[in-house]
């Protein structure tokens, strides 16, 4: 489809009629139970969602695509949708047993307060939408106890409290939404046992090509399904070590094995590595092993 045909949604009244979520009761903000959802907006047209978007659900049957890419929106799981993004509905029934909820919030909800900057460094917003957080029964209990409180100041008539009470309101769910994926990463470890082997191969296939000089974070994601910051935080949660660590380390062993076992002068080594600038290597050699490559080579 070509860019005309895409729905592009700027406000929250317009976001309210296009799911047919009943009227919203703030000019910013909409709430409303996935069983109030009598269709799941235009079946496979592209929609621009300029909005913050927020969703639980479970038994809540639809597939669709987010960015493009499909994703599964039935089972049990909580996703977090930043502004601008593309989203594309194949519907299904609403189940009547369903449960959840979808919140969605414009930017100027936020922006003029201190929760602006938090979201702002929210990595969960920019995780792909199959490293969605899948919630226990314990975590339901609490994101529905969060979720009423919202609720509850949101069919309240506005006044000069409402904002805050609800921004706090968020404050909580999105802290929670970090300790639960915190969980998550730990528990999903076990699953991705293979996960720093796999991203070894990766690496030593990368620099085996010779044709191949650079290596980034978002590339090694990508080859591993991911997205860069979910595949950092679980990384991370699992070894200690971010994506780039991992990059980091790998690149130091690999230059000790060179600087010993090759006549490669120290900027060779560099070149070889996919360092534009030899210094950068050698700042980063020194920074890991407390030498520079040079001393390394001649007292090892």
């Amino acid at each position: 489809m070509n860019s005309a045909e895409t729905i592009t949604i700027d406000t929250v009244e317009q976001y309210t009629k296009l799911f047919r979520c009943p009227s919203a009761h703030h000019p910013l903000l909409s709430i409303c139970q996935v069983t109030d959802i009598k269709e799941m907006a235009p079946i496979d047209v592209p929609v621009k969602l300029n909005l913050y978007f927020i969703v639980v659900k479970d038994g809540a049957f639809c597939t669709g695509k987010y960015g493009w890419r499909p994703y599964d929106f039935s089972s049990g799981a909580m996703s977090f949708f930043s502004p601008g993004q593309i989203h594309l509905w194949n519907e299904r029934p609403i189940q009547a047993s369903s449960w959840g909820w979808m919140l969605a919030f414009h930017p100027d909800f936020i922006r003029k307060s201190p929760f602006w900057n938090k979201i702002n460094k929210l990595k969960l917003f920019s995780y792909e939408t199959n490293e969605a957080l899948h919630i226990s029964d314990a975590e339901r209990s609490t994101l529905e106890g969060i979720i009423q409180h919202i609720q509850n100041e949101y069919h309240r008539s506005i006044d000069m409290h409402s904002q805050d009470i609800i921004l706090a309101q968020l404050d909580v769910l999105l802290s929670y939404s970090e300790r639960f994926y915190t969980r998550q990463f730990r528990t999903r470890s076990s699953v991705e046992t293979d996960l720093v082997a796999r991203l070894q191969s990766l690496l030593h296939n990368h620099f085996s090509d010779k044709g191949n000089k650079t290596v980034a974070a978002h590339d090694l994601a990508a080859e591993l399904s991911m997205s860069r910051h979910y595949l950092s935080d679980l990384l991370r949660k699992t070894t200690g070590m971010s994506t780039q660590q991992h990059i980091h380390a790998y690149l130091i062993e690999r230059s000790k094995t060179l600087l010993l076992t090759t006549n490669l002068s120290v900027s060779e080594v560099a070149y070889s590595l996919g360092f534009e600038y030899p210094q950068y290597f050698s700042r980063l050699f020194k920074s890991k092993t407390g030498q520079s490559p040079l001393a390394f080579r001649r007292t090892t």
